[in-house]
């Protein structure tokens, strides 16, 4: 019934399902969960727009700061549910270092937001019915992190996962001059900041390598992280069962 992954929603640029991948047990289902760029830009067709595709909960991932500047449509909404989980929270990447600063940033919010990774994942698998839509600005990084860890929980392929995450690059283009400006009105360097704009394959690959390697698995990750088997087979089942 649903087939189209990418949501040309006005007012965003990156919106995407999560449905259609293959598991070992079956296909990932569609308008279940959606991940996407910032909503600031929404006007009421776009709102519509996105609560006739069956969203029922928002989770925003930006800290106070972007809520400030950009502000949520649905903060308030009477027929959404709101949640704001600032995921990179007091993690300040080093421009200034040689390397993939992208997977620094990822394996440090790994390491060090976890309680805020769980309470994300906790209010996915606690949504009432309908679709969960989780965003943080460019919808890559924050999002991308939730992403990767929703999809190999339930045995999604690690290179459609590389993929998924691969794919901003091109549907942010038209925006990454306003995201920058954004970055800039909050103190960045534009020429470091660049650096962050990248969603390369290599770093999506070397993170599950990492969660694999540190943790042995993102199932036991989540473990770690506290979340418990309630918990993981309701997320599962969002992904893969029928409501």
């Amino acid at each position: 019934m649903h087939t189209t992954r990418h949501l040309p929603v006005p007012g965003t640029h990156n919106i995407r399902d999560l449905g259609g991948y293959a598991t070992a047990v079956g296909t990932t289902r569609f308008r279940r969960l959606l991940r996407a760029d910032a909503l600031h830009r929404l006007d009421a067709s776009g709102i519509e727009s996105l609560l006739a595709s069956g969203v029922t909960t928002v989770i925003d991932l930006r800290h106070k700061d972007e809520l400030a500047h950009q502000p949520n449509p649905f903060a308030g909404h009477e027929h959404v549910g709101y949640h704001n989980v600032s995921l990179f929270d007091g993690l300040a990447p080093d421009l200034m270092a040689d390397g993939d600063v992208l997977l620094e940033l990822y394996i440090r919010a790994l390491q060090s937001r976890q309680d805020s990774i769980a309470a994300v994942l906790t209010h996915i698998a606690d949504a009432p019915g309908g679709a969960v839509l989780f965003h943080c600005t460019a919808g890559k990084d924050r999002t991308g992190i939730i992403a990767a860890l929703l999809l190999s929980l339930v045995g999604v392929e690690a290179q459609d996962i590389v993929a998924d995450y691969a794919q901003t690059a091109a549907l942010i283009a038209p925006i990454v001059a306003d995201i920058t400006a954004g970055a800039v009105a909050r103190g960045a360097d534009p020429e470091r900041f660049k650096r962050l704009l990248a969603s390369d394959p290599e770093t999506m690959v070397a993170t599950l390598a990492f969660i694999e390697t540190e943790f042995g698995s993102v199932p036991a990750y989540l473990e770690q992280i506290g979340l418990g088997e309630d918990t993981i087979t309701q997320l599962r089942h969002r992904l893969l069962g029928d409501f």
